[in-house]
């Protein structure tokens, strides 16, 4: 999901955009990542306990946009997952399904004081690189909020299928599950045990 909302309801002081940096998203963090999604995702709630259990569950796909003082400004949060589903909205989940066949961009919000600079590229870019390298043949993602243009941009193909609209109606009407191919066959994903 990506965050395309209006202004913060908690604005933060000024932040020097240089100040910036993306960083391994840890436990201490989860109650901003609360906070930025509701502003973001207001009608896609999901609760702290959610993205708690998805930094326990895939540590190495959370990060957060944070300088080195204050709370973070964005996250992303990223887990290997089943091809063609998607995980339904505030469940926690157990495991790793045993057929993850990509790499589930689950969310992706930006604080709106910091927009437009160039921080959703950044973090897209390095989490493609990363999966590629491990030998993810693609990112996957559902897109909210009307932003499936936002992700054509970023690499990403609507998928329209009649099976993947059924497993999206919890997402509401504009969802849109979305692909981006790493040029890895699909045959060679890692193992995740």
């Amino acid at each position: 999901m990506e965050f395309h909302g209006g202004p913060a309801q908690h604005p933060l002081p000024p932040l020097s955009r240089n100040a910036l940096n993306w960083r391994a998203m840890t436990a201490g963090d989860l109650d901003a990542v609360a906070s930025i999604a509701a502003v973001g995702f207001p009608d896609h709630f999901e609760g702290r306990d959610c993205f708690e259990n998805r930094l326990a569950l895939n540590p190495e796909g959370c990060f957060v946009l944070a300088g080195k003082e204050g709370p973070p400004r964005g996250y992303l949060v990223a887990y290997p997952w089943s091809a063609d589903a998607a995980p339904a909205l505030n469940v926690l989940i157990d495991a790793i399904p045993d057929d993850a066949s990509v790499i589930y961009l689950h969310d992706l919000a930006i604080d709106p004081a910091v927009r437009g600079g160039g921080w959703s590229r950044s973090i897209v870019e390095r989490l493609a690189h990363e999966a590629r390298a491990a030998g993810w043949p693609a990112l996957a993602l559902v897109a909210v909020n009307d932003a499936a243009a936002f992700w054509e941009r970023h690499g990403f193909v609507a998928i329209d299928s009649p099976s993947v609209a059924e497993k999206l109606a919890g997402y509401g009407p504009d969802a849109r599950y979305m692909v981006r191919a790493l040029g890895i066959s699909p045959a060679s994903p890692p193992s995740y045990s």
